[in-house]
């Protein structure tokens, strides 16, 4: 049976995706590791079907100031990526890419802030060409764009973009974690629903 919004996903639907984006978050982990030339491994990812209130109180809350990457999906899937930098990994990254960390994300000057895009690209790139194995699919990547705001803000623009269809996010938990600590950050893949239903079918599981 087709699905007809994220929520519809069974048991086993989650878990095929929770595996799809361990394999995916670990590849990113890896293309994140080269590019600081610093071991990072990544926590086993939770893959959850959450309202808007539901996904900010998970990744912190409504008025915390976030860097955020946003990528569009085409092709043989259409949709959105967003990876959310919170500033103990933003700072992490900047440490080790320009050798300064910033007390808030106002803070940032233009090289720390490409710095992070550029960074926060890398990641949904590993992830997706990851998927795309897996999966079989053709995925283009729109070029990114990125901003500064509050995480409440942020998360506004998946909803405004898929509200016709849901009003829930597929949000996917994992923690980077580097010299033994756990740095936070937030991944949303967000694909239309015509393609969740497209990648369930390929994958044998619709």
């Amino acid at each position: 049976m087709k699905l007809k919004r994220y929520e519809d996903m069974n048991l086993l639907e989650l878990d095929v995706m929770k595996e799809i984006s361990s394999i995916g978050t670990s590849h990113a982990a890896t293309a994140l590791s080269k590019l600081l030339q610093k071991e990072i491994r990544i926590s086993i990812p939770e893959v959850n079907i959450l309202g808007y209130e539901e996904t900010v109180d998970k990744i912190g809350y409504i008025e915390e100031l976030v860097t955020a990457t946003l990528v569009r999906m085409s092709n043989e899937v259409n949709g959105l990526m967003l990876f959310i930098f919170k500033l103990d990994l933003a700072n992490a990254v900047l440490e080790k890419l320009i050798g300064k960390q910033y007390e808030s994300f106002m803070d940032l000057d233009e090289l720390a802030y490409s710095a992070l895009e550029e960074v926060g690209n890398i990641i949904i790139c590993s992830y997706v060409n990851a998927f795309t194995q897996l999966v079989g699919v053709e995925i283009d990547l729109s070029v990114p764009s990125s901003t500064v705001n509050m995480l409440g803000g942020v998360l506004t623009v998946p909803i405004a973009e898929y509200g016709y269809e849901t009003d829930k996010l597929m949000y996917i938990n994992a923690e980077f974690i580097m010299d033994g600590k756990k740095l936070s950050d937030g991944l949303l893949m967000l694909p239309d629903i015509k393609s969740l239903n497209d990648i369930l079918e390929k994958l044998g599981v619709s």
